[in-house]
């Protein structure tokens, strides 16, 4: 037996021995996940006797340093992590843009003082995130941000606003992009800060989307102080960081293509439809389009595998995270428009408990945004085109 092969049969021993039986369920909603943070309410004891299992073993960010509140795992025994995860059916036990974005940024480009004091409470849940980049008139083209930040003694002085800033009504903290130096080329005057959202002068509104939800924000910042010391890289040196932390963006939002947080296909449309006597369902079309499906999605889990692991190999191509954002988010939507054609008129219900809330009408809605946030398909196709694969004109 390999070293590999050992710590997978111990890694399988220890899920089946201190994962609850709750938290081998599909997560129904975002509220249904654990995200943590100072405001954050566990939905149940499972669900925070999860978090703090794995956190204190390391796995909520197994490749992380152990002084950073990780595990130092290998890519090969954090693969094996997943796949033991994946075949128990185990949650994730602490969804978190700080895992997600702001820990590789900060694992790269922070000073040691910086992940000394944030990597182990993003490691622990103790601490939630937002991210701070689009501006009503800085999107797609979000090096046009005007949010200024002005060096007065030992603190920035903060003002301007963000928009689309996801879940800043819930974060603990934000890591915000500002113009420091008005008079250089517009990439080169922006810097990388990390905030308090409770700081005086810091203020959120959310904004309503057709699923009648909202995840995202309007951001306002009236002259809000931020220590100089939150800095993280050089003045004027935060596109570099931006960049990269929106290639772990578009991997995060591309893996929206994976069914880890979702009931199989035709397992949902089994209950919904039902079987036939030949133990099929009925609607020959049906399974093929659920057929396609999960065929698709399979190949696609496959790539991110060999994405991660050509990454932790020196060898990804950070344009590639474009392609992935891209197919993931197209791939999602088609979950979502076939789970409705299976549930028929009884998925647009609205309220009420039988549904959750609407819960499937609203996540379906919600899912037409998987094309914009992150940056939209377009912009998307227009990297692929020139950065992969060369296009002529692209």
């Amino acid at each position: 037996m390999t070293d590999l092969d050992s710590f997978r049969r111990e890694t399988r021993a220890w899920l089946e021995a201190n994962c609850p039986p709750e938290m081998r369920r599909p997560v129904t909603s975002d509220n249904d996940a654990c995200w943590g943070g100072r405001r954050f309410k566990f939905q149940s004891d499972a669900q925070r006797v999860w978090m703090q299992r794995m956190a204190e073993r390391g796995w909520t960010v197994p490749t992380w340093p152990r002084a950073y509140g990780g595990a130092e795992l290998g890519k090969e025994q954090a693969q094996a992590l997943r796949q033991e995860m994946r075949a128990l059916g185990c949650r994730s036990p602490l969804d978190s843009f700080g895992i997600w974005m702001l820990g590789p940024a900060l694992l790269k480009y922070g000073s040691e003082a910086q992940k000394l004091e944030h990597l182990p409470k993003i490691a622990r849940g103790e601490i939630r995130w937002c991210q701070g980049y689009s501006e009503p008139n800085a999107g797609s083209d979000l090096a046009s941000l005007q949010t200024r930040a002005e060096l007065q003694g030992d603190h920035f002085v903060v003002s301007g606003q963000k928009i689309w800033t996801s879940y800043a009504d819930k974060a603990d903290w934000i890591f915000c992009l500002v113009r420091t130096d008005f008079g250089a080329k517009k990439h080169t005057g922006i810097s990388f800060l990390l905030f308090d959202m409770e700081s005086p002068g810091v203020s959120t509104r959310p904004i309503m989307l057709i699923s009648g939800k909202s995840p995202f924000c309007e951001t306002f910042f009236d002259n809000v102080k931020v220590p100089a010391g939150n800095l993280v890289g050089e003045p004027n040196g935060g596109w570099t960081i931006a960049k990269y932390l929106l290639t772990h963006e578009r991997e995060m939002i591309g893996g929206i293509g994976d069914r880890a947080a979702a009931k199989p296909l035709g397992r949902f449309a089994a209950q919904a439809v039902g079987l036939a006597d030949d133990g099929r369902l009925r609607d020959g079309a049906l399974r093929t389009d659920i057929a396609r499906f999960e065929i698709d999605e399979l190949a696609f889990r496959c790539l991110m595998e060999r994405t991660g692991d050509r990454a932790r190999r020196g060898q990804g191509d950070p344009a590639f995270s474009s392609a992935l954002k891209y197919y993931g988010a197209e791939l999602n939507k088609r979950r979502w428009e076939l789970m409705m054609s299976v549930a028929g008129t009884d998925g647009l219900e609205w309220d009420g408990e039988r549904s959750h809330e609407g819960a499937l009408a609203r996540t379906w809605l919600r899912t037409k945004g998987n094309s914009i946030e992150g940056g939209t398909s377009e912009v998307q196709l227009n990297i692929v085109a020139k950065r992969l694969l060369g296009l002529p004109g692209a």
